[in-house]
C-alpha cells in the first residue's frame, strides 16, 4: 500500500519532467534546425530536413542547448573539473553562496528589528511601511551599479557590496512575514499576559515571538531565494571575476549557451537546496517547541 501511495505522488512529478524535457527538446530542434538552415543557406549550400533533424542536436553554440547538451557541460563543469579551478561550477556557486548567506542574514536582522519596531509604534508604521513597499518597486538591476559605485568610493569592495544588494532584496519579504506574525497572537493571551501585568518585553518573548515563528520560516523560505537572486544579479554589473553571475556574464559575451544553461541549472539547484535547509531548519524548532503550527 505504502508503494502504490508513493508511485502515485510521484507520478506527476515525473510527468511534468518528461513532459518539460519533451518540450525542450523540440524547441532545440526548430531554434537549432533554423539555425543551421540559415547557416547553410548563407553558404549556398543545399540541405534537406533529415540533414537538419541530424545535426540540430550537434551544433557548436546552439540557440537553444538540447537538454543532454547542458547535461554533458554541468558533468564537465561539476565533476570533471577541480574545484579549485575557475572553470569549476562548484567554485563559482561557493563564491555566490558566500554573498547570498551574508546577504540573507543582514536581511532577516534588518527585516526583523523593522517588523518589530513597526508592530510596537504606530508612528514607525505610518512613516516607515510606505517607504518600505516603495523600495521593492526600483528595479534591482538599477540599483545595483549605483550601491556597488557608492560603496567602491568608500573602498569597501569584494562580499560585502553583493551581500548589501542580497539584503535590499531578502529584508522585505522577513519585514512583512515578521510584521503578520507578531499580530497573529491569540487575543485573549494577549489580555491574559495584561492580567499578569507582564512588560512589553516580556508578552514579546513569551508570546509573540512564539506565535511569529511560523510566519518567519515562511519568509525565511523567500527571503534566502530572493537573496540568491540579488547576489546573481550584483554579479552581473560588477565585472566579478566569480559567482553563477559572473558565469552567466561570460557565456553570453561569448555565445556558450550551454554554459549560460548549466550556470542556470545550479543556481535553481543551490536555490532549492537553500530553500530545504530553512525548510529543515523550521521542522525541528517547530517540533522542539512542541508541534507543527498550521499558520
Amino acid at each position: 500500500m505504502k508503494n502504490l501511495n508513493f508511485r502515485a505522488s510521484w507520478l506527476p512529478v515525473v510527468s511534468m519532467i518528461l513532459a518539460i524535457i519533451g518540450i525542450w527538446y523540440i524547441a532545440a530542434l526548430l531554434m537549432n534546425g533554423n539555425q543551421l538552415i540559415n547557416q547553410l543557406e548563407r553558404k549556398k549550400q543545399q540541405w534537406t530536413y533529415s540533414q537538419v533533424i541530424s545535426q540540430a542536436y550537434q551544433v557548436k553554440r546552439p540557440m537553444l542547448p538540447a537538454p543532454h547538451q547542458v547535461a554533458l557541460e554541468l558533468k564537465k563543469s561539476v565533476f570533471d573539473t577541480a574545484i579549485s579551478s575557475k572553470r569549476s561550477l562548484v567554485h563559482h556557486s561557493l563564491i555566490t553562496l558566500n554573498s547570498t548567506m551574508l546577504g540573507f542574514l543582514l536581511g532577516s536582522v534588518v527585516g526583523i528589528v523593522i517588523a518589530i519596531g513597526i508592530v510596537h509604534n504606530k508612528t514607525l508604521e505610518a512613516s516607515l511601511m510606505p517607504w518600505i513597499i516603495a523600495s521593492q518597486t526600483i528595479p534591482i538591476l538599477a540599483i545595483a551599479p549605483i550601491i556597488v559605485v557608492v560603496l567602491g568610493a568608500l573602498n569597501i569592495t569584494g562580499v560585502l557590496p553583493k551581500a548589501v544588494i542580497s539584503m535590499y532584496l531578502s529584508f522585505f519579504p522577513v519585514t512583512i512575514g515578521m510584521v503578520k506574525g507578531l499580530r497573529a497572537s491569540d487575543t485573549l493571551h494577549v489580555e491574559l499576559m495584561h492580567t499578569y501585568n507582564a512588560s512589553a518585553l516580556q508578552t514579546f518573548w513569551k508570546l509573540r515571538w512564539y506565535s511569529a515563528q511560523p510566519y518567519l520560516f515562511a519568509s525565511l523560505k523567500v527571503a534566502i531565494a530572493a537573496a540568491l537572486v540579488g547576489a546573481i544579479v550584483a554579479e552581473l554589473p560588477t565585472g566579478a571575476q566569480g559567482g553563477l553571475g559572473s558565469r552567466l556574464l561570460s557565456g553570453s559575451y561569448y555565445g556558450q549557451t550551454q554554459q549560460i544553461w548549466a550556470a542556470l541549472i545550479m543556481a535553481a539547484l543551490l536555490g532549492s537546496l537553500l530553500v530545504w535547509i530553512v525548510n529543515l531548519a523550521e521542522t525541528v524548532l517547530l517540533k522542539r517547541r512542541g508541534g507543527l503550527s498550521n499558520a
